[in-house]
This record gives structure tokens, sequence and C-alpha cells, in this order.
């Protein structure tokens, strides 16, 4: 049955969330599953904005079927082409075959990539271009290009009749939505904001350059809701959110605040990586976080290296390289263009310990990276006798906020 809902004037959501994908994108795990949002504007012209995923694709059909009502369908805008919102699209235009095609001039390759048996829609689709318009009848779609958001051919569209900023992968959230749709029916900051937060550093993360562009874009709009094409719906409290991700896309660290990754074969490096964070304690610092790299999902760590000022290293020395976790996570932060944190380390290594020395060197390509002199290094446990030791990195740290 359809679990549609109205969300402005003329304006019905007809998303759909999968509960039983393991990891978005193949990559990142999403225990409470990941929503795909799709909104059908009902007017003198009707326009569907955006497509779905392939594993909701009964449902998203059935919603929309549902809220045309047996009208025909005008137009598919194509905001972004990754398949978890495109890959339906076929679907749709075999279900609906009198809808044009809205879209840019770069998706139309895209398009010839990923849909070859729709080639009579992708020649007769209406291409846009910033500034450019749709009128509907009391409502009109004006598209933002949002190149790199987080790929080439985004875009966003903005409806003036509601306000509604249909806004692509930017301001998603990775959870299924469960009837309550708008952020104000939930506790986001409670429940959804770590998965937002995580969302954005791994998926939107490298792209803060662009995703400041569209900031300043959308600041010109009258902006009253916000619909992403995953997560909550925004009505209320936008201002909140939208600082958020202007301070994600400036990489500013939400908290000033202490995490602690480390990688142990045998327990001494998180023995290390404790004691650290005990004495900081004992010092008078509150919150700190304390992750396993072996346990951890990288995406979670990435997450917090976005929220918090200060990160703790703690690597052991592995066949003459880095641990292969910690040496994962670093990979993970210049790819996804960590800037402007403050960095402690702490190596292990029986013989030959060099993971501090490998850590810094790769710290060093990050922009605006520091990294404190004082270091520890354990050789095997670690001993009392480097009581005066961790004191020294506790307050190098602390010094340093």
């Amino acid at each position: 049955m359809y679990t549609t809902r109205k969300i402005a004037q003329d304006t019905i959501y007809v998303g759909a969330s999968d509960r039983r994908l393991a990891k978005f994108e193949n990559l990142f795990p999403i225990p409470r599953g990941v929503s795909y949002n799709n909104y059908l504007i009902l007017d003198e012209k009707t326009v569907l904005l955006d497509t779905a995923d392939a594993a909701v694709s009964g449902r998203f059909l059935e919603n929309v079927a549902h809220a045309l009502g047996g009208r025909a369908l005008d137009y598919i805008v194509v905001n972004h082409m990754e398949p978890d919102h495109a890959a339906t699209l076929g679907q749709a235009l075999n279900a609906w075959p009198g809808a044009q095609l809205v879209c840019n001039a770069k998706t139309l390759p895209m398009l010839r990539m990923y849909f070859p048996g729709c080639e009579a829609a992708v020649a007769g689709a209406l291409l846009v271009k910033e500034g450019d318009t749709l009128a509907l009848g009391s409502h009109t779609l004006h598209f933002v290009m949002a190149p790199m958001v987080h790929w080439p051919e985004v875009m966003m569209a903005f409806d003036d009749a509601t306000g509604v900023l249909y806004s692509a992968d930017a301001f998603g959230t990775f959870g299924a939505l469960g009837g309550n749709i708008f952020a104000d029916e939930l506790d986001f900051a409670r429940d959804w904001l770590d998965d937002a937060r995580r969302y954005y550093a791994n998926i939107v993360g490298k792209y803060g350059v662009p995703v400041q562009a569209v900031l300043k874009k959308a600041a010109t709009l009258p902006i009253r809701m916000l619909a992403p094409l995953h997560g909550p719906i925004w009505r209320k409290d936008l201002p909140w959110f939208i600082a958020k991700y202007d301070q994600w896309s400036r990489c500013a660290p939400e908290d000033k605040a202490v995490v602690v990754l480390y990688g142990s074969m045998y327990g001494n490096t998180e023995n290390a990586a404790e004691a650290l964070a005990t004495r900081l304690a004992d010092k008078g610092l509150a919150n700190i976080a304390l992750y396993d790299l072996s346990v951890t999902d990288n995406s979670v760590a990435m997450a917090e290296c976005f929220r918090a000022s200060h990160i703790v290293l703690a690597s052991p020395t592995y066949n003459g390289g880095l641990y292969l976790p910690m040496e994962a996570l670093l990979n993970d932060m210049k790819a996804l263009a960590l800037h402007d944190r403050v960095f402690a380390l702490i190596e292990n290594g029986s013989w030959a310990p060099v993971a501090n020395k490998l850590m810094a060197d790769k710290l060093a390509e990050l922009k605006n990276a520091t990294i404190l002199d004082t270091r520890l290094t354990v050789r095997g446990a670690l001993a009392d006798a480097q009581s005066e030791s961790l004191d020294a990195l506790a307050d190098a740290i602390l010094g340093s906020m």
C-alpha cells in the first residue's frame, strides 16, 4: 500500500526507505537503513523530482501512481544522476511515457551511460542552466547549479510558491524514515545528528568549497523547507542545520574536544591510549572519545575527526610500516581533505618503532595540520617510568586547546 505524505501546497512525498541494505555505496555501514526521498508537485503541470534506488522501486512507483491519482506525469526533474536516485528512471519513463526529462547539460552524457534504452527521452530532454525556471501553474521551479556537491551534474530546484529547496544530496542523512518524515517530528540532535555528520564527512566531505558556494546561493533564496534526497525534511529550525553544513563544509571543528583513535595488536597500544585519556580526564578534560580502529568503521572515525578539534593517533609499527587500520584512516583523511586539526601521536614498537614518523609524514600532507612536538614512544608495554612522558603529552594537548 502507498506511503505518501503531503509536505506543502500541492506537494507530496513519494519516497521510500530501505532497512535491508547493509552498506551505503557498499562502503558505509547503515544499521538504521536509508531513505530515498522523492517529491511530486501537482499543479497545472505535474512534476516528479528525482526517482529512486532499484531496491525500493515497487514502493516508489506505487507511491507516485497513487499521488498522481490517474493524472499524467508531465516532467521528471533529474537533480542528481547517482544510481541511488536514478536507477528507476527507466521504469518511471515506461510507466509515464509522456513525461519530459528536465536536466542540465552535464547530466545528458550520464543519462546515455546509464540508460541506453531511453534515447528518445534523453534526446527530448529539456536542458536548464543556472537561473532558468520551469512554470507549472501556480508553482515555478528555479534551478540552482550545484556542481561537485558531490557529482559534477548536481543541481537543485527551488519552488517559489512553497519555499521548498529540493537540495539533492545536500542536507542528507543516513537512516530510514518511518512515518515521521520531518526533522521536527524527531529528536534530531539526539538520534540523527551523528548520522548526518557521518553522511556529510564521508559522502560530501571532500567538497567543502563547492558546498560553500551553494550555501551562498541558498542564502539569497527565501527558503522555508529543505527537502533532501536522504533523511528527514526540514521545515523548522533551518538555520541550525544550515549552520552545521556551513561548519562542516569549512571543516571547522564542531567541538573543542579530543578524540583518541588507536590500533592495537595485543592491547599494549590500547593501554597507552587509555592511559593518556585518563590523564586528560584527571586534568579536567571532559567528553573524551576513544575508538579502536580495528572494530570501528572508518566512516565513524572520519565523522569524529570532523567533529573534534584535537585528534590523538596511536599505532604500533607493523612490518616496518603502520598498522593497517591506522594507515587506512590516514588515507581517508587525505582523500576527504580533512584540515585545520591538531594531532598528538603515540607509537609502539618492540625493536624499531617508526609509526610516529610515518604518521607525521602522512599528516604533513593535510592542509593546516598542527602536529605536536611532544610525542610518546612505547616499547612493548607502557612502563611506570613513562608517567612523566604521559603527563607531558597530556599537557601539550591541553596547552594547544
